[in-house]
Parts: C-alpha cells; structure tokens; sequence
C-alpha cells in the first residue's frame, strides 16, 4: 500500500530514515507478545494435541492418482483461543510415494504438500480456511476443521509416472506448521505438548491400475 502522507523534512534525532512499522505489522506484533505472555502463565493447564491419520487411498483419474483421506484431530482449547485471537494457524498435510527396489534405495516417484490457513474474520465473525486461490468461510471452527481434515480429489502423481501393475509405497502425514506462526509464539510453543498436533506417518501399499471406464 502507497503511504500516501507528507514527510517532515527535519531528520530523526539519530540521523536515521524512517523507520516508522506499519500500523498493522505493529498491532500483529503486539498481539502476538501479550498472548504469548499469556499461554506462558497457562503452561501448566495445557492438553496434549493428537493427530490421527485414519484412512488414506489412491485413485486414477482421468490424467493423474488422486488422493482422498480422513484424519482424526481436535485443537486444544489453546489452539482455538490463538484462533479466535486473530493468528492465522497453518497446517500441511505432507505425502510421499516411491517405488520399492531390490538393488537400490526406493525411487522416489512424487511428494507433494497441501498447506491449509486456518483464520478467523473479526467483521464477518466467521472463520476462513485457505488452500492456495480457494478459500470457504464457516460459521463455526468446528466446521472449518472438519472440511480441513477430510481430504478428497488431492491430485498427488502424473498417471504417466506409474507403471499398471506395480507395486508402490504411499506415505502422508499432517501436522501443525509451527514455523509459520509469529515469532513469540514461536517460543512460546517450544516445548508445549499442545502446540505439537503432528501425526505420525501413515504409510501403505498401492498397486497402479488402470481408470475403470464408467
């Protein structure tokens, strides 16, 4: 955004520029130390975060496998609160598929990763969940984390890439992305058993096929 204001032609007193922090950077920063002050003071009431990958499959398509998954997880009440404060939540569901090689380490056929942003809009007071251009908003955060965790039609590898037949190794997990979060939180979540929702890797066989013709 283009400051639009009228710069004072007197120096700083250090003989600096300006370096003035934009408004909303300031406010975002602000908030995100006095929550972290926060959570500190509520460590010790704090809920461990579990992630489950339930059921995961592959099926072709017309050009490419695609993906469909459901993952058991709820957010602590600190997760929500963090939410509902205004901090975005980003969370990534992460897979991997190779083929399996007797003489050699498995060859690697495809990974890819699904980022989800997590959000609440203090005007509309509904909650935003964001994947790449798309993004849906809910009434409630219950809402939103269901249609986050239920993954359907993920397009995961090129149908060119597998071979009819053979076997492969899939792998997908899910979990918080603590890194996206502001710095204070950050270090606030060092440590914290309800920051880690993280599952761990669900991993099975899949044989190409071809599309059954409809």
């Amino acid at each position: 955004m283009t400051d639009s204001s009228t710069r004072c032609s007197r120096k700083p007193p250090d003989g600096g520029g300006d370096r003035r922090i934009p408004r909303r950077l300031f406010l975002r920063r602000t908030l995100a130390i006095g929550l972290a002050t926060r959570l500190g003071l509520q460590a010790s009431a704090a809920r461990a975060a579990e992630a489950e990958i339930q059921n995961a499959a592959l099926f072709p398509s017309d050009d490419q496998y695609i993906l469909n998954a459901d993952i058991g997880a709820e957010l602590t009440p600190l997760l929500a609160d963090v939410v509902g404060r205004g901090v975005s939540l980003y969370f990534i569901a992460e897979f991997e598929l190779s083929a399996p090689r007797w003489y050699w380490l498995d060859e690697e056929i495809a990974t890819r990763t699904l980022t989800y942003r997590l959000s609440y809009q203090s005007l509309t007071r509904q909650y935003r969940l964001t994947t790449g251009a798309l993004h849906q908003n809910f009434v409630t955060l219950d809402e939103a984390v269901r249609t986050m965790l239920r993954i359907r039609n993920w397009g995961v590898a090129d149908r060119n890439a597998l071979r009819i037949g053979r076997s492969y190794n899939a792998a997908l997990r899910f979990r918080l992305d603590v890194g996206e979060l502001p710095k204070p939180l950050q270090v606030s979540a060092l440590g914290r058993k309800d920051w880690n929702l993280s599952s761990e890797w669900y991993r099975w066989t899949f044989v190409a096929a071809a599309r059954e013709a409809r």
